[in-house]
C-alpha cells in the first residue's frame, strides 16, 4: 500500500454501525440491564459482541475523530480497568 493510499483510509469515516455504537456510549441509563436491552433492541447486536467492537473502536483514528470527548473517557477507563488487573 502506497503511503498515499494509507493517508486516504485515515480520512474515511465511520460506518453507520460504528457511529450507533459511540452514540449509545454517550448516553446515560437508568438502571441494570437497560444498557444491554438498548444494545440488543437498537442495535441488534449481543453485548459481547457490543463490547468487543467497541473495544475495536477505542482503537481506531476515524472514531476519535469523530467523537475524541467519548473516545478519550472510555479509553482512561479502559486503561484504569487494565491497572486493577
Amino acid at each position: 500500500m502506497e503511503p498515499d493510499d494509507r493517508h486516504e483510509l485515515g480520512r474515511q469515516e465511520l460506518g453507520r454501525r460504528e457511529a450507533a455504537i459511540l452514540a449509545l456510549e454517550r448516553r446515560g441509563f437508568p438502571g441494570p440491564g437497560a444498557k444491554e436491552r438498548a444494545i440488543r433492541e437498537e442495535l441488534g447486536l449481543a453485548p459481547v459482541r457490543y463490547y468487543q467492537l467497541l473495544n475495536a473502536l477505542l482503537d481506531d483514528a476515524r472514531a476519535l475523530a469523530h467523537d475524541p470527548v467519548t473516545v478519550n473517557r472510555l479509553r482512561r477507563v479502559r486503561e484504569t480497568r487494565r491497572g486493577e488487573r
